[in-house]
């Protein structure tokens, strides 16, 4: 996804509208599976209860010849659908959709981490051991807008250190040049690398330049970042799309983060408005409906994204509930909105007309041929 972010990065000097033209072109590139997922849930909405009976009685019927079940069987999906056509588009966008959330995870939108563990020993079990430089797999930074390259940690004295040892974590392209002389032929760009020790802190002590001091035996384990260049870059309403969490350590908030959860939330509710998924007619799982929505927005607080990722999400999600009212507006195939007609006529004819004042027929938002309360 990297070379079509920065395809549209040269075109509109904003990383906001790049996440903003590469969403649109990754939503119209997957319309068509989307498309059949949706019109797929529409009509197993509209055929479900038909199909179910249907189903049921052929079980009943032919449950001591299987082959004849199968057959029927397979007459009913060929004349209804099949229940689990709607998964396989959804299935189909899974790998496109996960490159792009490691994408927008990744350099320039998020700091880059690197791991190093080391193992500190006495002095005497050191001399032992030959030094072994380590180096982590290379990872692609951004030094500056447009421009990334591959880059990887090292740690030229190894990870096995005798207490009182000094080494030094230090970066170099994949093909051996040091960062920091990469990072000259662009002046304009500050990246400076940050160090914590994640375990074992007591047995170390790092300094900002990467100089790590053994102190006493065990096992550390060291993350080094290389800033992402996007991270501070702010767009519309939305401070920072790198920043991660809608609240700090000190418990500031960012409501621009709070504010794309909410909304993430609210096109979810709405697209099952659009869908008919919103009211089944279930108590239950009307129940489950609504508190879906709930329930992936929430995910958020707790498993925190970079802003630039929600952006993308939030930004999918309007497509994807303009596309589902679009589509809830198609025509039914004849042979389905006759069951429709069927159905409608059936409920009003038991309720007596209650179903018209209640709202309670079964048909979906925008069908066509649905009846408009009084």
């Amino acid at each position: 996804m990297l070379p079509i972010l920065d395809f549209f990065y040269g075109i509109v000097p904003s990383y906001g509208l790049a996440i903003v033209a590469l969403t649109l072109v990754i939503r119209f590139a997957l319309f068509p599976l989307s498309a059949g997922s949706i019109r797929s849930m529409r009509r197993m909405k509209v055929t479900q209860p038909v199909m179910q009976k249907r189903v049921k009685e052929i079980q009943e019927r032919y449950k001591s010849d299987p082959a004849k079940q199968q057959e029927e069987m397979s007459a009913v999906y060929k004349e209804f659908g099949n229940p689990l056509a709607g998964c396989l588009p959804v299935v189909l966008q899974m790998p496109i959709l996960f490159a792009l959330f490691a994408t927008l995870r990744g350099s320039p939108f998020s700091d880059v981490p690197y791991t190093v563990n080391l193992q500190i020993a006495p002095q005497a079990q050191i001399e032992q051991v030959a030094p072994q430089a380590f180096i982590t797999p290379p990872q692609n930074v951004y030094v500056e807008d447009g421009v990334h390259a591959k880059i990887s940690a090292i740690a030229p004295a190894g990870t096995k250190l005798a207490v009182g040892e000094k080494t030094k974590i230090e970066f170099q392209t994949v093909d051996g040049k040091p960062f920091s002389e990469l990072l000259k032929e662009y002046p304009e760009s500050h990246l400076v690398p940050r160090f914590k020790a994640t375990n074992g802190a007591e047995r170390i002590k790092i300094n900002d330049d990467g100089t790590i001091e053994a102190l006493q035996a065990g096992d550390a384990t060291i993350q080094a970042f290389v800033p992402g260049i996007a991270a501070d870059k702010g767009f519309l309403f939305i401070d920072q799309l790198g920043r991660v969490g809608a609240v700090d350590p000190d418990g500031t908030f960012h409501w621009d983060i709070i504010g794309m959860i909410v909304f993430f939330g609210l096109s979810l509710y709405i697209s099952q408005l659009i869908s008919g998924q919103g009211s089944t007619g279930n108590p239950q799982q009307d129940t489950i409906n609504k508190v879906t929505p709930v329930i992936f927005s929430g995910m958020f607080l707790f498993f925190p994204l970079p802003a630039g990722v929600l952006m993308y999400m939030v930004l999918a999600n309007i497509f994807q509930t303009g596309q589902t009212f679009i589509l809830s507006r198609e025509p039914l195939p004849e042979n389905l909105q006759k069951l429709v007609d069927a159905d409608a006529a059936a409920t009003a004819k038991t309720s007596g007309g209650s179903a018209k004042s209640d709202g309670g027929d079964d048909t979906l938002p925008f069908e066509p041929g649905r009846k408009k309360k009084a």
